[in-house]
């Protein structure tokens, strides 16, 4: 029972995970990491506990209960009704305490969701915490949602543990029924004094496996609300397998935006309105803006991470929105805003961008992400702690710009990937960029005039919409935004 619940629920884990692996970003904003980490961890624990209880008890304990009833029958008929009477009432109580605490214990952990959420954020985000001497603020909040859990979990606990009792004063009262029914007909001579001892052992044999069941009626009432939960994501329908398109990858025009707008899920305004340009294939398009204008949005959307709610975007000439995630970034190297490494060597993580890369070639890309001094001694076996955690800011951003440069992207895409960077490392980056060999198309979102001012292509963002379109020098004469970011930074 043991092997088989352990193999259950690792199947079961391995659906939900390779699942998640397939939502889109407003899928995942929707649902929330903390409750996905929840659900495949404490439900997932919860779920195998249960199968494993039920199998071991459900396989045994109903014939136990059934024989003994028959028998019973066949001793006497009266002393039968009596113990299937009694097994018929205790039914109902399992029944009714099951249904009733499933949804309690769902209940239970929903509201660990909210603990595990909070705990992530304080843990991830301790220094900003004590920077604003908010520790205070953050432990009540923690008691109030733990208190919440507490209370929630007490109260189902407390529904779970009437039928341990119930049980037994149930049996129990169909034992004195049976002996005070048992002893007329001894009296009378209809039943012997054996048979009497026999239906008693028979009703005693039932006491011990309705307890044994209603044990396992608590497990499995949280099994079933942890079964319920991991059902929903695996009920969240995944499109990916029905997009066939293809970007080309010797198509012209590398990314062309027709209208485009886009609003979050549960977002009141949107965060892009009609955004048109084209990317033609070579070309290094600057973006910039002020914080909150839509940079990060717009090159999520070339990768595909959103999908536009209005216009259309296309890559390689193939309409985003019909291509799977693999085809589409197949040709993009991505850097996101926020460098993200793990555990491992600088070799692992380069590998990330390309598997198969040989040495020289992640150590080409790292020499071209200035990244040299981050190697040290060990070269690229030095060590790489959770998040990059042993690295600096500006270490963390060389190394994910090498991770995407060893991919050798047809666009590549650097989501203010040099906001840790000086100015002279940042200058140097994008000179050794702009001298790959190749036709790669070059997105720099910055809010740094200087680091997208000898882009071929320049788009200022403000509030979600297109201040401007050009080089340098049209902006610096045609867009007020530009002109006002240009000369603020002097």
């Amino acid at each position: 029972c043991a092997k088989a619940a352990v193999g259950l629920v690792a199947g079961v884990r391995s659906a939900v995970f390779k699942r998640i692996q397939a939502f889109s970003y407003t899928q995942l904003d929707v649902l929330g990491i903390p409750t996905l980490i929840t659900r495949m961890t404490s439900d997932m624990d919860r779920l195998q506990n249960g199968v494993n209880m039920t199998l071991r008890l459900l396989l045994r304990s109903p014939f136990i209960v059934v024989g003994a009833v028959v028998s019973g029958y066949f001793i006497d008929v009266r002393s039968g009704h009596i113990m299937l009477a009694a097994v018929a009432a205790l039914s109902l109580v399992t029944f009714a305490v099951t249904f009733g605490s499933a949804p309690l214990y769902k209940k239970v952990q929903e509201r660990l969701d909210g603990v595990t959420e909070l705990t992530g954020e304080n843990l991830e985000g301790v220094r900003v915490i004590r920077a604003l001497t908010l520790e205070e603020r953050e432990k009540r909040e923690f008691y109030r949602r733990n208190s919440l859990l507490n209370h929630t979990q007490r109260f189902a606990g407390r529904v779970s543990a009437l039928l341990n009792p119930v049980t037994v004063v149930l049996i129990n009262a169909g034992i004195i029924v049976l002996i005070k029914n048992g002893a007329v007909s001894v009296e009378a001579g209809s039943l012997t004094q054996g048979e009497m001892v026999a239906l008693y052992n028979y009703m005693a044999q039932i006491l011990i496996e309705l307890v044994k069941f209603a044990n396992c009626v608590v497990l499995l009432s949280r099994a079933i609300a942890c079964a319920d939960r991991i059902g929903s994501v695996l009920d969240i329908p995944v499109t990916e397998e029905a997009c066939a398109a293809a970007p080309d990858p010797g198509c012209e025009t590398a990314v062309r935006f027709d209208n485009v707008s886009l609003t979050y899920s549960g977002a009141g305004e949107a965060a892009l309105t009609d955004i048109s340009f084209t990317a033609k294939k070579g070309q290094t398009i600057g973006i910039i803006g002020g914080t909150g204008s839509g940079k990060t949005s717009l090159v999520n959307m070339i990768a595909g991470f959103y999908k536009a709610t209005g216009g259309d975007v296309y890559v390689g000439g193939a309409n985003v929105r019909e291509c799977s995630s693999a085809n589409l970034l197949g040709l993009i190297g991505l850097v996101p805003q926020k460098a993200v490494l793990f555990a491992g060597t600088v070799r692992s993580n380069l590998a990330w961008g390309n598997e198969n890369a040989t040495d020289e070639e992640m150590l080409r890309a790292v020499n071209l992400a200035q990244a040299e001094e981050v190697l040290g001694p060990d070269g690229l076996d030095k060590r790489v702690e959770q998040g990059g955690r042993n690295l600096s800011g500006g270490q963390r951003q060389r190394l994910t710009i090498a991770r995407a440069l060893v991919k050798k992207p047809d666009i590549l895409i650097l989501d203010d990937s040099s906001s840790a960077l000086d100015t002279l490392t940042d200058a140097a980056l994008r000179r050794e960029i702009a001298a790959l060999p190749g036709d790669m198309t070059v997105f720099i979102v910055s809010q740094r005039a200087v680091s997208v001012k000898d882009a071929d292509k320049i788009i200022v963002l403000d509030d979600g919409k297109t201040a401007g379109i050009g080089t340098h020098d049209e902006l610096m004469q045609t867009c007020e935004v530009y002109r006002e970011t240009v000369q603020s930074q002097e």
